[in-house]
């Protein structure tokens, strides 16, 4: 099953804003995307964390 859930996560904020997919066969660092983050109100980093079950 290489397809993984992952939250991204606010990297000024904390606000857990996203939840995505990857595949680790492809993709084995950590994700770093520019999303908005309605709490911040601005663009930010956003940092893949683990998906809380």
């Amino acid at each position: 099953m290489p397809q993984m859930k992952f939250i991204l996560q606010c990297s000024e904020c904390g606000e857990q804003n996203y939840i995505t997919t990857k595949n680790r066969q492809d993709t084995q660092k950590k994700v770093t995307l520019r999303k908005h983050c309605p709490r911040c109100n601005k663009h930010t980093e956003h940092r893949e964390t683990r998906l809380r079950k």
